[in-house]
Order: C-alpha cells, then sequence, then structure tokens
C-alpha cells in the first residue's frame, strides 16, 4: 500500500482481516413450499395436524434453549420491544455479571420472520401450505466464546428453524492474542497497538482457514441441545451462507496528530476527486492517552476512553460498499462491505462437479466461496487506499496529464489525445474517478450510462447497439494511454496507476479556486 511507503515514519503497520461477518444457516430441505410438504409427509403429519404439530415443536425448542440456559447459570429475558439495542443490552449484563468469559444471556423477543401458513383455497378447495412472511419469537444467544470473542446465535424458534450467527474478527484476534501472549491494545474492535504486528496479522490469516461448518453447526447445537429431536429424521446440520462481510485494513499511525494532520486532505479527496456518495459524521472512540507520550505497556490490555466527532467518505453500488475512516483517533480504516456476491466470481467447477473443469464462475454466499471473498475484499481495499493516496506531492498537472493530451501509437494502431477539457473527454475522466469503481471495476454499459444517459431510457436496441460501439472504442482510448486495463477472462475494467493519479490531479484542479491557484501559482 502506498500509504506504508510515504508516511513510514509516522505509521508504524498495518493489520487486515476479517471485522463483522454474519452467517446464515438453512435447512435447504425445509425453506420451500415442496420441501416442507415432502418433510411432512415423511413424518406422517396431515396438512390439518400442522397447526398444532407446529407449536409443539416450538415448543421443543424454546424449552431447549432456556433448559440450556438454566445449565450454564445465565438469564432469559423476553424483549418488549424488537428495536432494543441487544448487543449493548448484552454487554450491559455481562459487566453486572462479571462475565469476561463464556455465555451471557438469552434473550427471546418477537421480530418478523418467514414460515409455512396452511390455509384453504377457495378455488381448489383443499388446504394448502405456502412460504410466506410472518412474525414469530426469536431466540438470541449471546456469548464471549473463549476462542470466538464475543458475537451472538440468533435462532427461529419456527419452521423451518432458520439461524442467524454473528462473530467478529477483531474480538476473535483478541482472543488469540491473548492466548499467543502477545502484548496488545485493544479499543472496541480494533487495535491501536500490537508489539508484534507480524504475528497478529499470521493469526488473523488463520481465521480464513477455519472449518465452518463445524464451527458454528457446534454454536447452534450448544444454544439449543434438543434441535436434532425437532426435525428428526433430519440432522441438525445447516446450509451455512455469509449474509454479509466486513473487509477492514487498519493502518495504525503512531499517534492522533500524525493522522490529524493528513485526515482533512483524505476526506476532501473523497468528497471532490472520488466523489463519494456519503460524507457522513459519526461518533467514535479516542485512542488511549498512553500515545500521547511515553512508554507503550508490556502486558495485554483492552482499553476504551471517551469519544470524539469524525468524518466518514463510503461509496457503494450493487449492495457492496467501500469506506474510509478515523477509527479510535490514531487509526485509518478502510473497509469493503459485500452483501452481494454476484458480482465477483471464484475459480472453481460448475455446481461443483468434479467431472467438469475448472473455470471462473459466479460467487456464492456459501462459506465454500468466503476465502475468494475476503481475497476481493482485501484487494478493494488495497485499489481505494491506492487511488487515495494517488498523488505525489511536488508532482505538476502539467507533467502529470501532459502525455495523455499526445496521440499515441499501440499495436500499430494511431490513437488520438485526451483533452480534459473536452466535455465528453471530461465526463469520461470524470467517470473513472468515482471511488466505487475501486470495488469491482466497471463494464461497458457503466460507462456508457454515464456518457450517454439516453441510453439507459431508448427501446432502440440499434441505437443501443451504437452507442456501445462508441464507448468500446472510448474504452480503446483509454487502454491505449494506458489509463485502465482489463481484467483477465472478464469483460471488466479497472484504473490503473498512472489512471489513478491523472483523474485525481484533473479532478483537483476542476474543483480548485482560481483565486487559490493564482496564490499558489505565485
Amino acid at each position: 500500500m502506498k500509504i506504508l511507503e510515504r508516511y513510514i515514519d509516522k505509521v508504524f503497520g498495518a493489520i487486515k482481516g476479517l471485522d463483522r461477518i454474519r452467517f446464515r444457516g438453512t435447512q435447504r430441505c425445509l425453506a420451500s413450499d415442496q420441501g416442507m410438504m415432502a418433510f411432512l409427509s415423511e413424518v406422517s403429519v396431515l396438512l390439518k395436524d400442522f397447526g398444532r404439530w407446529a407449536e409443539r415443536k416450538t415448543s421443543e425448542v424454546r424449552r431447549s434453549c432456556e433448559e440450556a440456559a438454566e445449565k450454564k447459570g445465565i438469564p432469559v429475558i423476553y424483549l418488549k420491544n424488537s428495536s432494543s439495542d441487544k448487543e449493548k443490552l448484552a454487554r450491559e449484563i455481562a459487566k453486572e455479571r462479571g462475565v469476561s468469559e463464556g455465555p451471557i444471556c438469552v434473550f427471546s423477543v418477537v421480530e418478523p420472520c418467514f414460515s409455512p401458513w396452511v390455509k384453504g383455497e377457495r378455488n381448489s378447495k383443499k388446504l394448502e401450505l405456502h412460504m410466506r412472511c410472518r412474525k414469530c419469537v426469536w431466540i438470541y444467544h449471546y456469548f464471549d466464546h473463549p476462542e470466538y470473542g464475543f458475537g451472538h446465535v440468533r435462532l427461529q424458534s419456527w419452521f423451518p428453524l432458520n439461524v442467524n450467527i454473528c462473530l467478529n474478527g477483531r474480538h476473535w484476534l483478541e482472543k488469540q492474542l491473548r492466548k499467543a501472549g502477545v502484548p496488545h491494545v485493544k479499543d472496541g474492535n480494533c487495535f491501536p497497538w500490537i508489539k508484534d504486528i507480524d504475528a497478529a496479522q499470521r493469526l488473523m490469516d488463520t481465521q480464513l482457514q477455519t472449518g465452518w461448518d463445524k464451527l458454528l453447526n457446534g454454536l447452534v447445537l450448544e444454544m439449543c441441545p434438543e434441535l436434532g429431536q425437532a426435525i428428526h429424521p433430519l440432522l441438525p446440520r445447516y446450509y451455512w451462507s455469509a449474509d454479509e462481510t466486513e473487509w477492514a485494513t487498519d493502518v495504525m499511525f503512531r499517534s492522533t496528530d500524525d493522522l490529524n494532520a493528513i485526515y482533512p486532505q483524505l476526506i476532501r479527496h473523497g468528497m471532490v476527486v472520488a466523489d463519494s456518495p456519503a460524507v457522513m459524521r459519526f461518533l467514535g472512540r479516542k485512542k488511549p492517552s498512553i500515545f500521547g507520550g511515553g512508554r507503550l505497556p508490556d502486558e495485554i490490555v483492552s482499553d476504551s476512553r471517551t469519544r470524539y466527532e469524525g468524518v466518514r467518505n463510503k461509496h457503494w453500488i450493487n449492495q457492496n460498499s467501500v469506506k474510509m475512516y478515523n477509527k479510535c483517533g490514531s487509526i485509518l480504516r478502510f473497509e469493503t462491505t459485500i452483501n452481494n456476491t454476484r458480482d465477483f466470481k471464484v475459480f472453481r467447477r460448475p455446481d461443483d462437479n468434479p467431472r467438469r473443469p475448472m473455470s471462473w464462475q459466479k460467487m456464492r454466499k456459501g462459506v465454500s466461496d468466503l476465502y475468494r471473498r475476503c481475497e476481493v475484499s482485501d484487494k478493494c481495499n488495497e485499489r481505494y487506499a491506492d487511488s487515495v493516496f494517488s498523488l505525489e506531492p511536488g508532482e505538476t498537472l502539467r507533467r502529470l496529464v501532459g502525455d495523455i493530451c499526445n496521440h499515441v501509437t499501440k499495436d500499430g494502431r494511431r490513437y488520438r489525445g485526451i483533452n480534459p477539457w473536452k466535455a465528453e473527454d471530461q465526463k469520461m475522466l470524470e467517470f473513472l474517478a468515482k471511488g466505487e469503481l475501486s470495488i469491482n471495476g466497471f463494464r461497458n454499459h457503466d460507462l456508457r450510462n454515464c456518457l450517454y444517459p439516453e441510453a439507459e431510457n431508448t427501446a432502440d436496441e440499434m441505437e443501443k447497439k451504437c452507442l456501445s460501439g462508441k464507448t468500446s472504442r472510448s474504452i480503446r482510448l483509454l487502454r491505449a494511454h494506458g489509463l485502465v486495463r482489463k481484467v483477465p477472462r472478464v469483460n471488466r475494467y479497472v484504473l490503473t496507476e498512472k489512471g489513478q493519479k491523472i483523474t485525481a490531479a484533473l479532478k483537483y484542479a476542476s474543483a480548485a479556486d482560481i483565486e487559490k491557484l493564482m496564490e499558489t501559482a505565485a
């Protein structure tokens, strides 16, 4: 990352890995109308008896969770308001009861769910089962696991007994560092200081080698030991998906003052150059005061102090986002959040069929593609961080941009120069500077809709084809000048280092006040 090279005297390291991750577990054969009907046939339950049978199974599940909580000696609390901050309540309970490790509490609360509904159909004059949105009691089990850290399991007490599990890679890392005896300071879900950053990074990397099915199924059965009886003859094994993942890269500055000195410039970059759709103020936490002076602690310690105001830049596209913000005063965090995996590719066998050759397929939410998902997120953070620090101090606009204003010959073909002040070329360069392109680049139709907005609404296929051709020629021009490169085996393009520098410089120049430019020139 360029930031580590440029501010080597102000930064003592960076760490990257999973932050918050939300898993979803489903019994796939119970998740559809047909699957549920087949299961009811297997256990010999008629539709007219489904209501009473389902209520009995729900009671078994809730009783099992409550009995497990009673054995662990933790409270079971019913929440009247589903919008309550459950994590905050769980942390308060842990503090009151002095729980530093182990189970904390169990909440039950009525929330929306997706479950089977049996009703009579007027046309067929028969009972029919359909999956629909309803409300039911969800059970939350909060814990501070000795290996995985703070998190929770959320179980739907009605069929199909869906499960959500939330873990945090930073809390997990804290347990790893303590076990390895690596001194550190933890503030919230980040680390302002770690004595051995390389060792911490190796520990974070081991998280991706986890056997997710075993881990997650184990957490569910620990919460509800009798789950297997409720779904017999099915086994209590879920298909696990990663509904949402956050991959964070934390650049650790030596002091708050060092980061504060450059952070306003980075925010301006996000607003002016990268055209951030969201610039948001928020409340974070200050770094521990030990970083203002004195020696670092030798012992392992977690510390949390007062709050301060900060600013966050965020770019998103298709439910995926990349953002940058100041975390606990001395940490610059770049974070990629992926909700929609279908925008990305993974190299695997189609349908996991061993007889079919490996090829690039659309990424799935299943945990089998989680390793690749983390690789993609890491590259997103790296591209965004490099784009933020793309401009070198002391470089002149003329030296940067002069090269692309002249014609160039590539593969025996001559291409015109790019005029940054020509309306179409300027719009094209502004499009390239957008921060959301750091997530997954762009395709022909993305650039086409920017250059020719009318193409998105027109029903004339010939006109669309013509504009797509013009856009393809614009992309070839950008490639000839070295501003973009093609992603292998995919019709998608990303900015080069040269492209990042030039688009950032031109965007700054376009937004600059003439009076200030004259003062600078003088």
